[in-house]
């Protein structure tokens, strides 16, 4: 077997941040991980967990919608619903039948930095999965049938998630578009459909010999699992797979902001107005990434959220507050460039935009001013390291936060740094935080208007829906 198992320190983050290692958490546990890389460049975590015959299992890719090539838009989405259309070896349906004959559930992802496969099942059937995994990483069914399949399936979820529904995700879609400058940034998440339309079955092809390789991918497996005999049926099952020379990644960065970027957008299906709301965040392994989790937090979480109390219990300006950094197509550990601390304010057709934002602003310079209470700083914080231990509790969660932990930095280490690092944000580095990226100069708003109320909107972009 190629490189050699290693146990996974607890404090790559602190070193990486050139922080001081925080004193005694009250976080405790520490999951277990060991690591292999074979021969042909896959990396292979191992996390055991004796709670349940069962495992959970994540294969990351190292390609995302922000990764993919000018030209080849909606490449990356297209791929993961191809990667279900079965294989020379296992035509389509096998790898549902056997997965879900055999008690176990299975599903995919496209993120900006990646793309996912997860699968959760009895023990007793690992074998199986690991044979059906690495056969689609080996090639896949390239048919014309296939390609116009998925490429209407892709085109068809466009239209039913974002086209024809209110608001059609526009703080999630729209939103990055507006606020940053790049191709890999700004360019649809789903496609543009003339890309999707021109690819052809040698494209397609290229594409998927281009990234879906063992040298760019991450397997990780969580379960009743001994991480000897893991590593070994990895060996089995993926060591025949080639490497390829990947294609160089693009340059993600962006031109700073140096001023606030104001669009109106008609709605024609939505009743009510809203405001999409962006900030650009510090990057991922900055400390500053670490405090941007808990403004967020602070900020629009939930009905004790500071912008909710302000806005719709006080001021009655706002209907609903949501928002969080990399929200909502992922969360604030799940990203490698650029993105956006985002909000989503839905408010009533009485109201005029101004008075929302003015009342926005308010509390957001408070926070700045004069910090979070003691209270809620430790709620913000206690809620983030409850839903990160929740996720770390499943088998096939916690598969896919060591997966996207190694896939970006090179090991899993941060799985077991993210709740100290939680716990040691101060008040002081809030305010901090806030006063430094929550600036004017430093967001994007799209205000998305019903078409009655649309209307009346004048000097700003309007764009049908």
């Amino acid at each position: 077997m190629g490189g050699s198992v290693t146990k996974i320190g607890i404090c790559f983050l602190a070193f990486l941040l050139g922080q001081t290692v925080p004193g005694p958490s009250k976080h405790s546990w520490e999951v277990p991980a060991v690591e292999r890389k074979l021969a042909n460049g896959l990396t292979v975590i191992v996390s055991e967990d004796h709670t349940s015959p069962t495992f959970g299992l994540c294969i990351s890719y190292g390609i995302g919608y922000r990764l993919e090539p000018e030209g080849r838009s909606g490449f990356a989405h297209l791929f993961e619903h191809f990667m279900f259309q079965g294989t020379p070896n296992a035509p389509k349906g096998i790898f549902s039948s056997v997965i879900d004959e055999g008690g176990g559930s299975f599903n995919g992802a496209t993120r900006a930095d990646f793309t996912e496969y997860v699968d959760s099942a009895p023990i007793s059937a690992i074998d199986p999965i690991l044979w059906l995994e690495a056969d689609r990483m080996k090639t896949l069914d390239f048919s014309v049938t296939n390609l116009d399949n998925q490429r209407n399936v892709v085109k068809e979820e466009a239209r039913s998630t974002i086209m024809n529904q209110p608001y059609g995700l526009f703080y999630a879609v729209d939103l990055p578009q507006k606020a940053f400058d790049t191709f890999p940034n700004n360019h649809s998440i789903i496609g543009d459909f003339k890309d999707l339309d021109a690819a052809s079955i040698a494209e397609v092809k290229a594409f998927y010999e281009s990234y879906y390789s063992p040298n760019n991918a991450v397997l990780a497996v969580v379960g009743d699992v001994n991480p000897d005999e893991v590593f070994a049926k990895a060996e089995k099952y993926f060591s025949a797979i080639p490497a390829v020379k990947n294609p160089p990644k693009p340059d993600v960065s962006e031109p700073p902001q140096t001023a606030e970027r104001q669009v109106t957008q008609e709605d024609r299906l939505a009743h009510s107005p809203a405001l999409g709301v962006g900030y650009r965040m510090p990057p991922r392994k900055e400390r500053d990434a670490i405090v941007g989790a808990v403004v967020a937090e602070l900020l629009y979480r939930g009905n004790a959220s500071i912008l909710y109390q302000k806005l719709v219990q006080e001021k009655k300006v706002a209907v609903s507050v949501n928002g969080g950094v990399n929200w909502p197509l992922g969360n604030q550990f799940e990203y490698n460039g650029p993105t956006l601390l985002a909000a989503f304010i839905v408010y009533p057709n009485e109201v005029k935009e101004a008075d929302l934002l003015s009342a926005y602003d308010s509390a957001v310079s408070s926070l700045a001013a004069n910090g979070p209470s003691v209270s809620a700083l430790d709620t913000a914080i206690t809620k983030l390291r409850s839903d990160w231990d929740r996720q770390l509790e499943i088998p096939v969660d916690r598969a896919e936060v060591m997966s996207l932990a190694t896939l970006f930095d090179g090991t899993p280490a941060i799985v077991n740094d993210i709740p100290k690092e939680l716990e040691s944000v101060s008040a002081a580095e809030v305010k901090e935080f806030v006063a430094k990226y929550l600036a004017k100069t430093n967001r994007t708003i799209i205000n998305r208007v019903p078409a009655t109320k649309a209307a009346t909107s004048s000097g700003n972009e309007k764009k049908n829906q």
